[in-house]
């Protein structure tokens, strides 16, 4: 038996979670560096992972697979593997992870003043690096689970450390008091659990009743993604047609929440408004990526018919949000929830690629789904260090920036540009090639997509102007620059950003056979190019 490599790479944070929680109170130090070394020791694993697949001609759909016996009676089993869109997916993850950390070092420690026995119970250093591994191991096994119902246990499980994250660790920046604060992350959380529950408790009936439909046409029931596919593609499987519609809008909108699309994303702002800047960041960048993977994975996958069927529905959806949340961002005060805003436009650009079923905008889509994770990383971390400085999210409490501390400013504004996806950054890439999948077949669409850009360009560059150009503001007169640990969190990403930007060739050799079988399972090819003949050329002249 071949080494699990899959199953390590998600148990290595999970050990790392408890050793950390055990860390003895008085050992914060300690605990920082054990769960450092644990996501650093995760990166390795990761790098394994993308190693070893294999992106030949000829090669297996899904590799390093593992399968185990979990729950007969019940027609589960312990089952992983990836296809290239699977690996992207689980790099990311574990690279930014110790990033994360390292920017959140000081931010569960209690406060100078704090009347501090009931303040270190309630934000112990240890249970805050604790709960963001054990976010990223479950992420990681819903990256990896080719069982549906295992898929189904990780994908609502990350809800409750989460859960703790949002409310048990905010933002310390705000203008209610201490009491106020802690009652709009309570607020925040609550609002982020509740909706992801009722999308998961939609999905539940959803994955009973793909059991069902299986066991009813095949010797067994079964869980298992391939061997559905496998039924599917050999026409021992027919799902009726309402039967499959009503299975995928069950799959759809659990994803479509968490991803989040409107008009089911309203938990969004408020969660990374109220969540300090690492927990902001593994919402948005890491667990929401679940949501629009998931799409690719399972609602393509196993809906053919039913994706088809929903595409016009679920594009307009996707230009909705592409607008709404640009308009959005332009008029917020608070910078945190411009961002929030920001990525729910740039999810709709994921979302339009996905089911734009072209080559190039699934391919896009997968590209947007790390260089949105990388990007809104970068632009967040800095914020967040901004704000840690001053003490508050209004934008109006900020200006001059760039003056006491240039490379602060600097940085923040190469994170901007690329979440604005500027030419030769990542995001610019994805973007591209979303767009031009999507115009080649829906060109409305791709038309009102663009809008997008321009209103991407102008919450981006006022949000600069307003913050760091201009007079220094009271009490900015001796704002610090970044300190060597924060520099050290920002400049890889903002590497890793332009790489991909120049260079996106390795990613795109990885995503695009995964790529491939998506929309052969849909039975979807390319458009043609439309080329109009001499004697068409003549006529028109």
């Amino acid at each position: 038996m071949s080494f699990p490599l899959l199953t390590a790479t998600a148990l290595t944070p999970a050990i790392g979670a408890v050793l950390t929680a055990a860390v003895p109170a008085a050992r914060t130090g300690a605990a920082k560096w054990l769960a450092l070394l644990f996501s650093l020791a995760t990166v390795g694993f990761a790098a394994a992972v993308l190693l070893r697949f294999d992106t030949g001609d000829g090669a297996d759909r899904y590799q390093l697979t593992e399968s185990r016996s979990w729950i007969e009676d019940f027609g589960v089993r312990y089952e992983l593997g990836v296809d290239g869109i699977g690996v992207a997916m689980i790099a990311l993850t574990a690279v930014l992870i110790p990033f994360l950390i390292g920017a959140g070092w000081n931010d569960a420690d209690p406060r100078e003043g704090d009347e501090a026995p009931a303040s270190r119970r309630w934000r112990p250093t240890q249970g805050f690096f604790a709960l963001i591994l054990a976010v990223e191991a479950m992420v990681i096994v819903s990256f990896a689970a080719t069982d549906i119902f295992l898929f189904y246990i990780f994908f609502e499980a990350m809800l409750i450390p989460m859960y703790f994250l949002i409310g048990g660790f905010g933002d310390r920046a705000g203008e209610q008091g201490e009491e106020g604060q802690a009652r709009q992350r309570s607020y925040a959380a609550v609002k982020f659990l509740l909706y992801n529950l009722v999308g998961g408790l939609v999905m539940l009936a959803a994955v009973i009743g793909l059991f069902v439909a299986t066991s009813d046409q095949l010797e067994t029931g079964t869980f298992s993604l391939q061997a559905i596919l496998e039924a599917r593609a050999s026409g021992d499987l027919e799902l009726a047609t309402g039967t499959e519609r009503w299975l995928f809008l069950g799959f759809f909108v659990a994803f479509a929440i968490k991803a989040p699309l409107w008009p089911v994303h309203t938990w969004l702002p408020n969660a990374m408004g109220e969540s300090t800047a690492p927990v902001a960041v593994l919402i948005t960048a890491v667990v929401d990526k679940v949501g629009t993977f998931a799409m690719l994975r399972f609602c393509l996958g196993l809906f053919p018919e039913a994706s088809e069927w929903a595409t016009p529905v679920v594009i307009t959806l996707a230009l909705v949000s592409i607008l709404y949340g640009a308009l959005l961002a332009l008029g917020q005060r608070d910078m945190k929830r411009l961002i929030a805003y920001a990525s729910i436009s740039h999810f709709g650009f994921i979302v339009l690629g996905i089911f734009a079923m072209t080559s190039q905008g699934q391919g896009g889509a997968t590209l947007y789904m790390v260089n949105h994770g990388i990007a809104t990383a970068a632009l967040m971390l800095v914020a967040g260090f901004l704000i840690s400085r001053r003490g508050s999210r209004l934008i109006s409490d900020y200006g001059g920036v760039q003056k006491t501390a240039p490379m602060l400013a600097g940085t923040f504004l190469i994170g901007g540009l690329a979440t604005l996806s500027l030419p030769g950054t990542g995001p610019f890439i994805s973007e591209f090639l979303v767009l031009v999948g999507t115009f080649s077949r829906y060109e409305v669409a791709g038309i009102i997509a663009s809008a997008g850009i321009v209103l991407a360009a102008l919450y981006v560059l006022v949000l600069y102007q307003r913050t760091m150009t201009g007079p220094v503001k009271p009490g900015l007169e001796k704002l610090p620059d970044l300190r060597v640990r924060e520099l050290a969190v920002v400049a890889p990403l903002i590497a890793l950003l332009i790489f991909l930007g120049v260079y996106p060739q390795p990613l795109t050799d990885i995503v695009n056979p995964a790529v491939e079988h998506t929309l052969s399972d849909v039975d979807q090819t390319d458009p043609e190019p439309q080329i109009a003949d001499a004697d068409e050329v003549e006529a028109g002249r």
